[in-house]
């Protein structure tokens, strides 16, 4: 049996998921755009997403970050690099589930983010303003980008998400897992590292595979 889970695991390896904006496959992209450079040696996405990535209201979702006010820059970062991570990382194979939504053949479930990336996302956030738990579902978009629900009031995410863990794992839907593992640990996804260093999340794929 050796060899086909072998197989089952290499296939959990260095792929791209099914939804709106991937490559079919990863490889090199040369021109990927800010934040999302750490991914250029091997990205399943395309420089002009990474492009998109940045915008506010870009037309990958048409998703206003700004909803309750202006979005601090120090917290919009945060956003910038998750959405740089899901689009362009070919090492979440071992959480790609299948889903079926009008958009996206698949989605990400329970990814083991380091501790340190949860956390700083949160303190730089906290006094950012939000009015909903869970960004992916619920929102009035009668306008054609995200608005509040009716009678949803705007607070403070300190107060929407009290802790770390509750911003990591509820604002998209339990696709993150808050973990106590620290970075470089090779037991949680990095959102944030030093390309020249390499990419440690493909290590920590090949562990959860």
């Amino acid at each position: 049996a050796w060899p086909a889970t072998a197989t089952a695991k290499d296939s959990l390896l260095n792929i791209c998921m099914d939804a709106k904006h991937h490559k079919t496959e990863p490889g090199p992209e040369g021109q990927l755009y800010g934040q999302c450079v750490l991914w250029k040696e091997n990205a399943c996405c395309t420089a002009n997403t990474s492009l998109e990535a940045h915008q506010d209201q870009s037309y990958l979702y048409k998703f206003n970050w700004d909803h309750c006010g202006a979005m601090p820059e120090k917290c919009k970062r945060h956003f910038i690099q998750d959405t740089c991570l899901y689009e362009c990382s070919p090492n979440l194979g071992p959480w790609i589930n299948q889903t079926d939504t009008s958009w996206r053949k698949e989605r990400i479930l329970h990814v083991p983010l380091c501790r340190e990336d949860c956390e700083q996302w949160w303190e730089d956030c906290q006094d950012a303003f939000t009015c909903k738990v869970n960004w992916h579902k619920g929102w009035n978009w009668t306008t054609g980008t995200n608005q509040c629900p009716r009678g949803a009031m705007c607070q403070k995410f300190k107060y929407v998400f009290p802790t770390a863990a509750a911003l990591c794992e509820q604002i998209w839907s339990q696709s993150y897992r808050y973990t106590s593992h620290s970075r470089g640990s090779g037991r949680c996804i990095q959102m944030w590292f030093d390309p020249a260093q390499g990419n440690p999340n493909i290590a920590v794929a090949r562990y959860y595979a």
